[in-house]
C-alpha cells in the first residue's frame, strides 16, 4: 500500500485551506461535515467560500499564504493554481509535520482525499492512491447502490447496546458472533423498516439466549479453486470472512488468503512432495479441536475440497466427534486451468468422457489403469504428474496411445503467473525438461488440446 487508510477525528480540530475557488469549496464542504474549525488563507475569495464566511462557518484571511498560518494546524489542504503557492504550503507543511494534501498533486501529498460513502456514523473510503480519481469515484458507485441509507441507523443501534453486549457477553469471540448474526437477520431489518423498539426487544431476547449457550464451533471445508481469486464462490468469501481460524494449504492463493478475515488466525499445514507440514491424520484433529474450543475454522483448499483433496477424511473425523461442518464446493483445476488455458475438455468433435486421475508417484510408479487411459475419443486429466511426466507419457504409448498424442502442461494455471507447454506424448518429457516448470501444475492429454491453438484466450500479465 502506498497510503495507510486512516480515519481522522476533526471535530473542533483547526485546520488550514489555502485557495478560495470551487476546489478548495469541495474540499471545505468534506472538512465542516465532520465539525473541524476552518480558516482559508487566498488573496481571492470565490462566492461559495465568502458564503461560508457570511454565515460564520469559516474564518477568513483575505492575503497571500505565509508559513507561519500552519501554526497550531492539525491539517492542511493546497488548492491552488500556482504550483509555488501549493510547494510553498508541502513544505511548511512537512517540515511541522503536519498532514497535508495538494490538489492533483499527488507528489506533495502526504495524505489524499478518498471517495467516500457516508452512512454516517458508518463511513466507507475508496482510494487509487491518488493514481486514478476517476476509478475511485466509480467504485464507490458500486458501493453506493450496494449499502442502503439505513445502514447508518442499523449502526446507531448497535453503538446503543453496544455497552450492554459486552457486558453480558464479556469473550471478544462470542461478542464478534452474537453482532454478526443479529446485524445480518431479522434485527437489522426491523431497525430498517422504522420497528426500532421491535428490534430492540429481540435484541434483548436474542442476547439472554446467547448468554446461556455454550460457545459451540463449526468446521467451513472451503474449496478456494485454481489460484484466481475471482473464482471463489459468494458463500465461500462470506465463511472465509466471518471464521475465527483459516486453516489453508499450499495452493491457495496469496490473495485469496488476503479475502478472509483480518483478525483471524492463520494457520498453515500444506504439503509438498516428500515434505509435510502436518500429516493428514495431525490437520483432521487440528481441525476437530480447534471447533471443540468453540473456534469457527475455515479450512481452504486448493480446488475442490473433494476431488483429490482429502475432503473426505477431514468431515470423516469431524462426523465422529459430532462436530458441525459445512462443504463448499470449489472450481477443481481441470476445470479453471483448462478454461483459462484455452481447452475444452469435452468438445463432441474430440471426446465423449473426460477422466481426472492422480499421477502421484509411489515407490517410483504410477498405478492406474493405462489401458482404460489409452482408449480414443477421451481426455485425461492428472493431478500431480509433473515427477512422474516421463512415466506417464512412456505408460500410455505403450498401452496404444500414438506418440503422437496432443499433451498440455498447464502451470499455475488461472493466475497472471499461469504457462502453458503443449506438445505430444513423445516429445513433452524433453520440454519440460528444457522449461524448467515447477508446481502445481496440471496436465491434459487427448485431442482437445489442440483447439487451444484457437481457443485460447487468457493472456496472464
Amino acid at each position: 500500500m502506498d497510503y495507510f487508510p486512516l480515519f481522522l477525528k476533526l471535530k473542533d480540530q483547526p485546520c488550514l485551506v489555502v485557495g478560495a475557488g470551487e476546489i478548495a469549496s469541495r474540499k471545505i464542504e468534506l472538512l465542516l461535515k465532520t465539525g473541524a474549525r476552518i480558516s482559508v488563507v487566498a488573496p481571492e475569495i470565490g462566492n461559495s467560500i465568502a458564503e461560508l464566511a457570511s454565515e460564520s462557518r469559516v474564518t477568513l484571511l483575505q492575503r497571500n499564504f505565509a508559513a507561519s498560518d500552519l501554526n497550531g494546524m492539525c491539517l492542511a489542504v493546497s488548492a491552488t493554481n500556482t504550483r509555488s503557492v501549493n510547494e510553498a504550503v508541502a513544505q511548511a507543511a512537512n517540515a511541522r509535520n503536519i498532514p497535508v494534501n495538494v490538489v492533483d498533486n499527488p507528489d506533495l501529498c502526504s495524505f489524499i482525499f478518498p471517495a467516500i460513502v457516508d452512512r454516517s456514523p458508518l463511513t466507507v473510503a475508496v482510494s487509487s492512491g491518488g493514481v486514478s480519481p476517476v476509478l475511485a469515484r466509480l467504485l464507490r458507485s458500486k458501493v453506493e447502490a450496494a449499502i442502503p441509507g439505513a445502514f447508518g441507523l442499523l449502526a446507531q443501534f448497535a453503538e446503543e447496546f453496544r455497552s450492554l453486549v459486552k457486558q453480558r457477553l464479556p469473550e471478544a469471540a462470542r461478542r464478534r458472533v452474537f453482532w454478526e448474526d443479529a446485524l445480518q437477520g431479522n434485527i437489522a431489518e426491523l431497525v430498517f423498516s422504522g420497528r426500532r423498539d421491535q428490534a430492540a426487544a429481540e435484541l434483548r431476547t436474542k442476547l439472554d439466549a446467547a448468554e446461556q449457550a455454550l460457545p459451540r464451533g463449526e468446521v467451513y471445508l472451503i474449496g478456494a479453486g485454481p489460484g484466481d481469486p475471482d473464482l471463489l464462490t459468494f458463500r465461500a468469501l462470506r465463511l472465509m470472512q466471518q471464521a475465527d481460524v483459516v486453516v489453508y494449504d499450499r495452493l491457495v492463493s496469496k490473495e485469496i488468503l488476503e479475502m478472509a478475515r483480518r483478525d483471524a488466525e492463520k494457520i498453515y499445514v500444506g504439503k509438498q512432495r516428500s515434505n509435510h507440514s502436518l500429516p493428514q491424520e495431525s490437520i483432521n484433529e487440528l481441525l476437530a479441536d480447534l471447533a471443540l474450543s468453540g473456534k469457527r475454522v475455515a479450512r481452504l483448499k486448493g480446488g475442490d475440497p473433494f476431488i483429490f483433496g482429502r475432503g473426505g477424511e477431514e468431515i470423516e473425523t469431524l462426523l465422529q466427534q459430532g462436530i458441525q461442518f459445512q462443504v463448499v464446493p470449489g472450481i477443481t483445476a481441470a476445470a479453471g486451468c483448462a478454461s483459462y488455458a484455452g481447452i475444452p475438455l469435452t468438445h463432441r468433435d474430440h471426446a465423449q468422457s473426460c477422466t481426472f486421475v492422480t499421477g502421484h508417484l509411489k515407490d517410483g510408479n504410477i498405478n492406474l489403469n493405462w489401458s482404460q487411459l489409452a482408449a480414443p475419443n477421451q481426455t485425461i486429466v492428472i493431478y500431480m504428474g509433473l515427477v512422474g511426466l516421463e512415466t506417464i507419457c512412456q505408460s500410455l504409448i505403450e498401452h496404444g496411445c500414438p506418440p503422437d498424442q496432443p499433451i498440455a502442461l498447464i502451470q499455475q494455471g488461472t493466475t497472471r503467473h499461469q504457462r502453458v507447454i503443449t506438445g505430444t506424448l513423445s516429445d513433452m518429457p524433453q520440454k519440460v525438461e528444457n522449461a524448467d516448470i515447477k508446481p502445481p501444475t496440471l496436465i491434459i492429454v487427448g485431442t482437445v488440446v489442440r483447439l487451444r491453438e484457437q481457443l485460447e484466450w487468457f493472456q496472464p500479465a
